[in-house]
């Protein structure tokens, strides 16, 4: 897809090809300049059936849509049973959608989070009024506050991280090969937003992530169920803390055998690990 990362599929054909009838590990090591997406891919074939899960089911953030439709959805989606919600932000007015924040904190259940997803919509000074009024409120974090195209974009989002109390996430900051071990060095301490196929060496990156003792939320890239089998076994085999999954994707695709878990509060491994790669692959063919 344009903007998750430099690949196309002509470009994933022609190494394709090149690579002859087998893959092995030394093959993959020496595929460092290739298509992240295509080494992505074939380090997860080669891995596959080797995994162990540390959990057995994780909750999922339930999305809600921007401006006061969120109201309407959110009241379902709590009776369904979801106690992690997300909200898209930066959408409207500010103003208009700061009046709408304790309506909607206020038609979710007792003890429910909000996650805010600005989607690098805000300037600094909208960012710092944001965070102003989410301090008090329960707020589990502002994704992306700031665009990580914008001008100064790394200073701002460090600043604020360090003058607020509500917790920051990297989101679009983090969808180019090397940007997770750029911001590690940068010594960032808010959450990372992981969508695991946008990774050239997801293993590598989460080893990493690891031993930072990193704040880490797996996220979907909108993937067929081959790719969301593969990220949620990396979700699943992460040994720090259980954050609800960004999975709350599903139905995406017309033909909905390509669409990952169906949306719930949560995901057990028995729901991804149904996933039969050999049929999708017949159904394309």
């Amino acid at each position: 897809m344009p903007g998750f990362g430099p690949d196309t599929v002509d470009q994933a054909e022609e190494e394709c090809r090149a690579l002859g009838g087998t893959i092995d590990d030394a093959a993959l090591a020496r595929m460092e300049g290739a298509s992240p997406a295509l080494q992505n891919a074939l380090s997860n074939a080669l891995s596959d059936g080797t995994w162990a899960p540390r959990h057995t089911s994780l909750g999922v953030a339930a999305l809600l849509p921007a401006g006061r439709q969120a109201l309407a959805e959110a009241p379902p989606k709590a009776e369904a049973g979801f106690r992690v919600f997300k909200w898209k932000v930066g959408v409207g007015a500010p103003d208009d959608e700061l009046a709408i924040l304790d309506d909607l904190l206020g038609a979710l259940p007792s003890g429910s989070r909000l996650r805010l997803d600005a989607n690098g919509s805000w300037n600094r000074r909208t960012a710092s009024h944001w965070l102003d009024r989410a301090a008090d409120r329960p707020i589990e974090f502002v994704e992306q506050p700031v665009a990580p195209t914008a001008k100064g974009a790394d200073d701002t989002l460090l600043g604020l991280a360090s003058d607020y109390p509500v917790p920051l996430a990297l989101d679009e900051s983090l969808v180019a090969d090397g940007d997770v071990a750029r911001w590690l060095d940068l010594g960032w301490k808010g959450f990372f937003v992981v969508k695991p196929l946008l990774l050239r060496n997801p293993k590598a990156v989460l080893d990493r992530l690891e031993k930072a003792g990193a704040r880490v939320v797996f996220s979907s890239c909108l993937e067929t169920a081959l790719g969301a089998r593969a990220s949620l076994r990396l979700a699943f085999a992460w040994p720090g803390g259980a954050e609800a999954l960004g999975f709350g994707v599903w139905p995406l695709f017309m033909d909905h055998r390509f669409d990952g878990p169906t949306l719930a509060p949560f995901i057990a491994v028995d729901d991804f690990e149904r996933i039969n790669p050999e049929a999708l692959w017949s159904a394309v063919n």
